[in-house]
């Protein structure tokens, strides 16, 4: 019985692992089933033909195998792996010459045999351990009714982004359509759907990436979120632009059909605007945006499963990028100089005449942005064409910060109050705190970003000195603490609150 359970405990952990290719060091699950050439060697059938392959038209400069010429020990060249002899020899005299060293294999490369591998101490079969799949229930295709409408899509968002209402709604409309799009088929009456890229606008931290990666919890479908920063033009070094479309197949687990009707968010794609008097090529400039093009507007790239760059040893398939919705997000700096000398055009002399100051002070000056301003910027006509709706978002003024303080789910005060939870303190803020914390964000001009720094430097020395005490009870974070005129309050537990923690 116990050599019985060890057999089966034997034969379960070799369930658990599995081969994989020599060269490519991708598993049997991925490669497909492996050819094994040595008892510890085993290649991928993609590797094997690509050798083949490379044999046969040969490799560093060589003439193919069907050109070369071999001469064996006894003088008489061969070709094409058969030996010009005008006399069969008997099967005795190739015996014998097989003795000498005289290998005629498999229709003939002379001199040549295939060595044991296995006699130079090749290491044991590489393998991995294989992945738990979890098995997904089959799902029907896109449905329009399991589509949320536009105002389920707000109302989720709106319990996790403070403020931006008309940025939700354009989002929450833009992602409803292209579904509807998706779903809907041509009819007799010819109009077909085209579909609308869009391109969001706001100043940095004021949550354009925040809000698609919310999008991206709160919605079932494929959504990629890639940077234009890495983009190249092609042949140079940094990621191809197809990768975006791969980043989107790999969030589909490489389920192509469902990778076609996915999003697409690039961000920083200010960062591949033209460069202003540059004599030199513009690699990661102009030529990407002439590189997107085919991609915004729907075309079929080749693109590596289970990688990113197309020099990969890995399969190639095709992706329609018809159905899928492109999000273009920047923070496009000095873009609102741009806006504020367009509209300080107007007259400046007489009785309709505008100050010259009048825009100076005005943070959501972006809300007046036009496509000459953008294509001033250094974005080409035929990108911006592609980009039909322009999205802006709000510059975050104090009272947001105070909001994003508190309101949202994933509050940054309310991971804090769970952090001191856990050693059992209750964190408390007054009102004024809040507004004295906002005050300070604000000065740094990062956005939300600068909330969490701001915190973890007047929290420091709170989350330091409260574990030391455990009758510490409720902290509370006045705005005399944040202004550097005083400290927190802190209150003590009560007497049968640690009696019964004694106990």
């Amino acid at each position: 019985m116990e050599d019985k359970f060890e057999t089966n405990n034997e034969n379960n952990n070799e369930n658990e692992y599995e081969e994989f290719c020599y060269i490519c060091r991708r598993p049997e699950s991925v490669a497909g089933k492996l050819i094994r050439l040595q008892p510890n060697l085993c290649v991928c059938p993609d590797c094997m033909q690509r050798t083949l392959d490379s044999f046969s038209k040969g490799m560093n400069g060589m003439p193919p195998f069907s050109d070369m010429m071999f001469f064996p020990q006894d003088g008489n060249p061969t070709q094409n792996g058969n030996q010009k002899q005008e006399n069969p020899e008997s099967g005795d005299q190739q015996d014998e010459k097989a003795k000498n060293g005289f290998h005629n294999i498999a229709g003939g490369f002379p001199n040549i045999q295939f060595l044991n591998l296995g006699e130079f101490g090749m290491p044991e079969t590489p393998r991995v351990k294989k992945k738990k799949v979890k098995k997904k229930q089959v799902e029907p295709v896109l449905d329009i009714h399991s589509i949320p409408a536009p105002h389920k899509i707000k109302a989720s968002l709106d319990e996790y982004v403070v403020g931006q209402d008309q940025a939700k709604k354009i989002i929450s409309v833009a992602v409803y359509n292209h579904y509807k799009r998706i779903m809907s088929k041509v009819e007799e009456d010819g109009v077909e759907i085209e579909k609308s890229n869009m391109l969001m606008l706001g100043p940095t931290g004021s949550g354009k990436t925040y809000l698609v990666r919310t999008l991206a919890r709160l919605l079932d479908v494929p959504l990629a979120i890639t940077d234009a920063t890495a983009l190249t033009e092609a042949g140079y070094v940094g990621d191809d632009i197809e990768s975006v479309v791969s980043k989107l197949l790999a969030a589909a687990d490489n389920d192509v059909e469902k990778a076609e009707h996915g999003i697409i968010f690039i961000d920083e794609i200010d960062k591949i605007a033209k460069k202003k008097n540059s004599h030199q090529r513009d690699v990661s400039g102009e030529s990407v945006q002439q590189g997107m093009l085919k991609l915004l507007e729907g075309a079929e790239v080749e693109v590596p499963i289970g990688a990113t760059s197309k020099n990969s040893f890995a399969p190639m398939t095709t992706v329609d990028t018809s159905n899928i919705l492109f999000i273009c997000g920047g923070a496009f700096p000095d873009l609102e100089e741009i806006v504020r000398e367009r509209l300080n055009k107007s007259a400046s002399i007489g009785f309709v005449s505008n100050l010259k100051d009048q825009y100076a002070d005005d943070e959501n000056i972006l809300q007046q942005v036009k496509t000459e301003d953008i294509r001033k910027f250094g974005m080409i006509p035929e990108f911006i064409g592609r980009l039909p709706v322009i999205c802006v978002l709000d510059a975050l003024s104090e009272d947001m910060l105070v909001r994003i303080l508190s309101e949202p789910r994933n509050a940054i005060i309310k991971q804090y109050q769970k952090l001191l939870q856990l050693d059992e303190v209750n964190l408390q803020f007054e009102e004024d705190a809040l507004y004295a914390i906002a005050r300070k964000a604000k000065e740094e001009k990062v956005g939300a970003r600068a909330l969490r720094s701001v915190l973890e430097e007047y929290m420091l020395d709170i989350m330091y000195e409260i574990p030391k005490d455990d009758n510490i009870g409720t902290v509370t974070i006045t705005a005399d603490y944040i202004e550097n005129h005083g400290m927190p309050r802190i209150e003590m537990r009560s007497v049968p609150q640690l009696e019964d923690k004694k106990s």
